[in-house]
Formats: C-alpha cells, sequence, structure tokens
C-alpha cells in the first residue's frame, strides 16, 4: 500500500498527484489539514514536509516532489503501459 501525506494548494503535492493519475497508482491519500495527520506525518517522517511517500511493500519513506516522482516512474511506468 501506498499512502501520500498532501496538502491542499502545495504545487509540489499537485506534481505528485498528477504522476499518480497518470499511472493510475492506488494510493491513501492523507491531507495534512485534517485532524490528527500532521503530527503523524512528523511521528513516522520526522519533519512537517509534503509531499511525504511511503510505501509499505518495498519498505520505502520519501520526501521531495522529484524523488518521490522519479520513484513512482521507475516502480510503475511500466505496469502502467502493459
Amino acid at each position: 500500500m501506498i499512502t501520500l501525506y498532501v496538502k491542499t494548494g502545495c504545487p509540489y503535492c499537485a506534481e505528485v498527484l498528477e504522476v499518480v493519475d497518470e499511472l493510475q497508482i492506488p494510493v491513501t491519500l492523507k491531507n495534512v489539514a485534517d485532524p490528527g495527520v500532521t503530527e503523524e506525518l512528523i511521528d513516522i517522517g520526522g519533519k512537517k514536509q509534503e509531499p511525504f511517500l511511503i510505501d509499505d511493500e518495498t519498505q520505502t519513506l520519501l520526501y521531495e516532489a522529484d524523488v518521490i516522482v522519479d520513484y513512482l516512474r521507475s516502480r510503475f511506468e511500466q505496469q502502467s503501459q502493459a
């Protein structure tokens, strides 16, 4: 399962979400505007920064939109073309 922490209006989050939609990746979205989500993000990742990705299958934790996009493309792009 992939979990993506985002913030409404964040252009970096929007960039990641475009790739999620393009590659049709099933994700659980968590918005830091929702109660308790910021605290959860800090507990898991260590800082309040969005976007933040957790991939339970590969035990991957990532910050930075460009890094997340590269990861998603390398992991899912071939699957979406099949």
